[in-house]
């Protein structure tokens, strides 16, 4: 005799989900409360915006590995636009019950086609298996968690940058094609219209650090004041922030910033550029 077993279909689902999330749901408490919050609700495409990161671990937390966050940025129509995936400056494995975790990180916006109110989704994910942990928040997919919102303006309420003689051609990433970036020349200017205010230059960069040693000394200059000097000592993207000053600005309508390497190199074969840093933003933020 056969023997016809049915199972209610959301029963079924139910069960399929816990199996996609690597356990019983229900028997799995909370390991933080998290929020992530901006250091402005309004952020124009291009222009720089610092998180700020925070965990309330569970008294009853324990973590049996380093987890990373994933924090994704949705439009309306629930299409990621961008990430700041990252692992905690304190691992999750030294995380103490009810103890606060909290930090920031400044990144730039990338350039995605979209203006209007972004979604933030947050969650923690062993980079291994894939497994995500509950947290207590809003949850809007598979342990993917509600925790801010925001307005994504266009670039033109930035201040507009004019990249003039010494920038070789920009480049794209074909992988992804928001990662652009230009290399320099041994000296490479930049011209923007004076805010004639206190402002603050963010610098995103990286060298080939392992063609120099010492590394590559860079000078930021606008006429004759030199607003900062670094060691080009960074292999991945780097952002350097640095306060430029009305008076450091000038009287003019515009400014020009120069950047001036102490050091180029040419890459050899087909390619003839003599090249100095490269640069993925540069951003100036009136205060």
């Amino acid at each position: 005799m056969r023997t016809t077993v049915r199972v209610a279909l959301p029963a079924l689902l139910v069960s399929l989900a816990l199996v996609a999330c690597g356990g019983k749901r229900e028997n799995e408490p909370p390991v933080a409360t998290p929020s992530v919050t901006l250091n402005k609700d309004r952020v124009p495409i291009d222009s720089v915006v610092t998180l700020t990161y925070k965990f309330v671990v569970a008294a009853d937390a324990k973590f049996d590995a380093d987890y990373w966050v994933f924090m994704h940025v949705l439009d309306t129509d629930g299409e990621q636009m961008w990430t700041d995936d990252h692992q905690p400056p304190t691992p999750t494995t030294q995380w103490k019950p009810g103890q606060t975790i909290e930090y920031t990180r400044t990144i730039f916006v990338p350039n995605y086609p979209y203006i209007g109110e972004a979604k933030i989704r947050l969650g923690l994910y062993d980079l291994q298996s894939g497994k995500r942990l509950p947290l207590n928040a809003p949850e809007a997919s598979r342990r993917e968690y509600l925790v801010g919102k925001f307005q994504i303006l266009a670039s033109s309420e930035n201040i507009f940058l004019m990249y003039k003689e010494g920038w070789h051609p920009a480049e794209v990433d074909p992988k992804n094609p928001q990662n652009q970036w230009a290399w320099t020349k041994k000296t490479a200017t930049i011209s923007f219209k004076n805010p004639k205010k206190d402002s603050t230059l963010y610098l995103q960069y990286d060298a080939r650090v392992d063609l120099f040693n010492p590394p590559q000394q860079v000078t930021l200059k606008i006429g004759d004041n030199e607003i900062a000097a670094f060691a080009a000592d960074s292999k991945a993207p780097k952002i350097l922030t640095y306060p430029v000053t009305a008076a450091q600005l000038g009287p003019n309508d515009s400014a020009d910033l120069v950047f001036d390497i102490d050091k180029t190199f040419k890459p050899g074969g087909t390619d003839p550029r003599e090249l100095g840093i490269r640069v993925f933003h540069v951003y100036i933020e009136p205060k």
